[in-house]
């Protein structure tokens, strides 16, 4: 089996945010980057299919030159082959259109996304890949099992859960419990030497077709003050909350 894993570098949850000046795109001055989760999630259960039936592990990111750590990464966590697509991802529609002319020509099995990154939250290319490939397709993806040609996979839905069966090839977009965060693999120093010697291949995309653009981004409101209120002030805390809570 021969399996895909698309890895997008975002911005860790600890780093702070901040836009340029017009406002139009994001500022990644000093901010430290990661492996997607969801797609983190996805490596690891590539990585337990490698482990467990031998298949063959490629990854797949579409950035420029500073996303490459984030491969070497991945490769030591034990993909076995990394493809950079070299074009800033401008839209989810130019992720998938590119990602796609590379899984046609390299003819995978299972193509695992993360179901959306945590940084734009747009939830789209993992469904464009499969319309674009015409491969069947599984979201929000809480477990897969492949057995020859035949794959079973769980899903989240409103309320519950679904298991789908279905044929290879086959694109899932994976989350939390396609493998839990205790499974995620951490490199030791024997993956991290490793990686170094791995094949990195850097592919110029035939198209750089977008069908969306950024106009604006803007931060939330800043919170309130916060108003301490004495324990044993009862009518003071009442009288917040009637008038300026809004809740009495």
């Amino acid at each position: 089996m021969k399996i895909l894993v698309c890895i997008s570098a975002v911005p860790d949850t600890t780093s702070k945010i901040n836009f340029t000046a017009d406002q139009k795109s994001f500022d990644t001055g000093g901010v430290q980057f990661v492996i997607n989760p969801n797609d983190e999630f996805g490596l690891t259960r590539a990585v337990w299919f490698k482990e467990q039936q031998g298949a063959e592990v490629h990854i797949a990111t579409v950035g420029e030159a500073s996303v490459e750590p984030i491969m070497r990464k991945a490769l030591a966590i034990g993909a076995d082959k990394a493809f950079r697509i070299n074009t800033h991802p401008l839209d989810g529609f130019l992720v998938a259109n590119t990602l796609s002319e590379h899984i046609k020509t390299e003819h995978y099995d299972l193509v695992i996304c993360g179901r959306e990154s945590i940084d734009y939250n747009g939830n789209m290319v993992p469904g464009l890949i499969a319309n674009h490939c015409n491969f069947a397709f599984i979201n929000t993806c809480t477990s897969l099992t492949v057995d020859g040609n035949k794959a079973t996979a769980t899903r989240e839905i409103d309320g519950g859960s679904e298991t789908l069966e279905t044929q290879l090839p086959l694109v899932v977009g994976a989350q939390k419990g396609l493998v839990e965060e205790s499974d995620l693999k951490i490199p030791n120093m024997r993956g991290i030497m490793s990686a170094r010697t791995k094949p990195l291949e850097i592919i110029t995309p035939s198209s750089l077709e977008t069908l969306t653009e950024d106009l604006s981004f803007e931060k939330p409101d800043s919170k309130g003050a916060i108003t301490l209120v004495d324990e044993a002030n009862i009518d003071q805390l009442i009288e917040l909350l009637h008038k300026e809570a809004k809740v009495l």
